[in-house]
């Protein structure tokens, strides 16, 4: 009868449901905390920019293989500054990650509280069911059965039965779910506590090298400052430093050109395969329905079921069509080249002429086309003299496409804005951004220094357009 199905229904759920709450009571052993993928992260970023340095100091090698054999006395002081540089861009990269890992961990901690006071609220639950369940036992379901009570009325009261024990059941499942979501919780809390480790020990470590680049620069510098300036009055030296830049700005316009005819080229090549795949898959669905047609007609026609006409040549609809000829053999595989950001809209520069930001806070203590250093060499940008470590900020939208030290600039930053335009940060103490990174007006790139044997602190400034100098003045609200 039906009661008795509904009877021994609701002792299965029951019988599940104590069943559960001893497996909960029993509990599981918590898995061993996975190890962060951050490192295996900032060695597959540090391998992709390593591919991108080596070009870069190919094109300075490249540059300067023309000039005289006999090195620059800045040079000396290339391998602290560059080294001062990457630890505190890193230091500054550590205590961002730093401050995003305990705002993980602060919003984890606060889950872990919501889920705790559910589970609790859960168990005490379940513990008054199974309490009630254990007093009652079957004497309730027992006694509804032999009361000789209505049949109807007993299988109403049995079939409510089994829903309250299913209701019981799904209790339980919540519960497992949220005890599982804990046990989540607790291992990306220990992965964030990993994470904050590691971050800690690089600090320490970067923190040391800092120290470290600071004695060794301070102590070249001291026995290179007769040298060095001499050799900023160095008519020859200077002009030398003006062409160098001229040629890296030439040639990052130049890659930049080629990337853009290959980006073209390839989106257009991909639109080609899709055409020709929409094509032959149309194709393809008019034959079909062509022979369907075709066959409709031959049954209609004899009345009776006759050999179908067939495809002969199918086309498969995720291949494009093969071509007659034989293709040409592929061609090589080009050279890797400098991985960018999208460049910022064409006229996006334009339109700020006259109300950009200067890029750092300082006084202008040499303006464009004024002299430097005697007859013959004038300023092809602005310098600001600015407090050492002041945050260098980008005029405008772009993407970073030279960050290294150069003979003549110290750590140089060089952003390109679109529509040929560029604008170039000179003498850093630190450089902040990455090649490829797209930046938005305002970002601090790098901070204001005296690299490359440069007597004063602060910032030099160039903007150019077809790789041509143009006084910043008339862009930048000095």
């Amino acid at each position: 009868m039906s009661f008795f199905r509904a009877g021994h229904a609701a002792q299965v759920v029951t019988r599940a449901a104590l069943a559960a709450a001893l497996c909960l009571a029993v509990g599981s052993a918590p898995a061993a905390p996975k190890q962060t993928a951050r490192s295996k992260q900032k060695a597959t970023a540090e391998a992709a920019r390593a591919g991108i340095q080596q070009k870069l100091a190919n094109l300075k090698k490249e540059i300067s293989r023309t000039e005289a054999q006999k090195e620059d006395v800045a040079d000396q002081l290339a391998e602290s500054e560059e080294a001062i540089s990457d630890a505190n861009r890193e230091l500054r990269d550590l205590a961002e990650e730093q401050d995003q890992t305990n705002r993980k961990l602060t919003d984890l901690d606060a889950q872990r509280t919501a889920l705790q006071e559910t589970i609790d609220a859960q168990k005490k639950q379940i513990a008054k069911l199974l309490k009630e369940h254990y007093v009652a036992g079957n004497e309730d379901r027992i006694k509804l059965l032999l009361s000789g009570d209505n049949p109807n009325r007993i299988n109403r009261d049995l079939q409510m039965m089994a829903y309250v024990s299913q209701a019981q059941a799904k209790l339980l499942e919540s519960l497992r779910q949220n005890l599982a979501s804990i046990e989540t919780n607790q291992q990306a809390t220990q992965n964030a506590k990993d994470e904050l480790e590691e971050i800690a020990d690089e600090q320490r470590q970067q923190k040391a090298t800092l120290e470290k680049e600071k004695a060794k620069r301070a102590e070249l510098l001291a026995g290179l400052s007769k040298k060095l300036q001499t050799q900023r009055k160095d008519l020859t030296s200077l002009q030398r430093d003006e062409e160098r830049l001229g040629k890296l700005v030439d040639n990052l316009a130049k890659i930049i050109r080629e990337q853009q005819i290959a980006a073209a080229a390839a989106a257009k090549k991909r639109q080609e395969e899709a055409a020709a795949r929409a094509a032959a898959k149309a194709k393809a669905q008019a034959e079909r329905e062509r022979i369907a047609k075709l066959n409709a007609a031959n049954a209609a026609k004899n009345g009776k079921a006759s050999t179908p006409f067939k495809v002969t040549d199918p086309i498969d609809d995720d291949e494009p069509p093969k071509p007659a000829v034989a293709a040409a053999p592929a061609a090589p595989e080009p050279a890797e080249e400098v991985v960018l950001a999208p460049p910022p809209p064409d006229g996006s520069f334009d339109k700020l002429k006259g109300q950009m930001v200067r890029p750092v806070a300082g006084q202008v203590v040499a303006r464009f086309g004024s002299k430097r250093g005697g007859e013959g060499v004038t300023w092809k940008g602005v310098f600001i003299r600015a407090s050492e470590g002041a945050d260098v900020r980008v005029v405008a939208p772009g993407r970073i496409v030279f960050s290294g030290w150069m003979r003549g600039f110290g750590n140089l930053v060089v952003v390109d804005h679109g529509n040929d335009y560029m604008s170039v940060y000179g003498y850093n103490q630190s450089l902040l951004k990455h090649v490829g990174d797209a930046v938005k007006g305002g970002d601090a790139i790098a901070t204001a220094g005296s690299t490359g044997g440069n007597e004063e602190t602060g910032l030099y400034f160039e903007i150019r357009r077809l790789g041509r100098p143009i006084d910043p003045a008339q862009w930048v609200k000095f």
